[in-house]
């Protein structure tokens, strides 16, 4: 893909308000794009305030980094299958026994952990840059997501000393900080088998699986 390709940060929040006006707010994928949609919005805000170390590369990397998503909504509008990884969240977006804070978190496992570092060695690839050279700007980025991700908890999950023990238990399975190490490892290890493409494809594919059998995990109905 070439930079012109690549769509930009407004191409994509735009889209992104398009998703959620076209969804009921009970929508397991309309809770995780509101929320989604807060992180680009934050992300286009930095991008004008000196607060990345390469802000063009930024956008390039946010551009490609939404656009698996949008893959995926994409593809279940069509009928077709998202990949593995974002399969749960689709099937199970109108289980009614799931809570809110559910489908956020495992959108957000599934974007961090599976789309994150792929999205970083696409946007090396693309701007012809060594992925490690996204290592600082990554890590802001992860600090904009741990921002958002406390906010949601706060706002789907007020009292938590009045939630359910399932609920809580479901949710104490999944810690940000624990995905956005995942995703970097992955990104150094990908690295790492660029030219060995036998083993970057089955890894690749393992990445795809086992996020998405955490994804499900979080999506463990809680309540009849």
């Amino acid at each position: 893909m070439t930079i012109s390709q690549v769509p930009t940060v407004d191409q994509v929040i735009e889209r992104m308000r398009e998703i959620g006006a076209g969804l009921p707010t009970s929508d397991g994928v309309a809770v995780f794009n509101r929320m989604y949609l807060i992180v680009t919005e934050l992300i286009r805000d930095r991008l004008t305030q000196a607060y990345f170390e390469a802000p063009a590369a930024m956008a390039v990397l946010d551009g490609l980094f939404a656009g698996r998503y949008l893959a995926a909504v994409d593809a279940a509008a069509a009928g077709g299958k998202p990949m593995e990884c974002w399969r749960p969240l689709f099937e199970l977006r109108g289980h009614p026994g799931i809570h809110p804070l559910q489908f956020a978190l495992a959108g957000m496992n599934t974007h961090i952990e599976h789309d994150l570092p792929l999205a970083v060695l696409d946007a090396a690839r693309t701007l012809g840059r060594d992925p490690e050279s996204f290592d600082e700007d990554f890590h802001r980025v992860n600090k904009l997501l741990a921002q958002v991700e406390a906010q949601v908890r706060q706002e789907l999950l007020p009292d938590p000393g009045q939630a359910a023990e399932p609920l809580l238990h479901v949710l104490g399975v999944w810690s940000i900080d624990r995905a956005r190490d995942a995703a970097w490892a992955s990104v150094l290890a990908l690295r790492g088998l660029r030219e060995v493409r036998v083993a970057y494809n089955a890894l690749s594919a393992a990445l795809d699986g086992s996020v998405g059998m955490v994804s499900r995990a979080l999506l463990t109905p809680v309540d009849d």
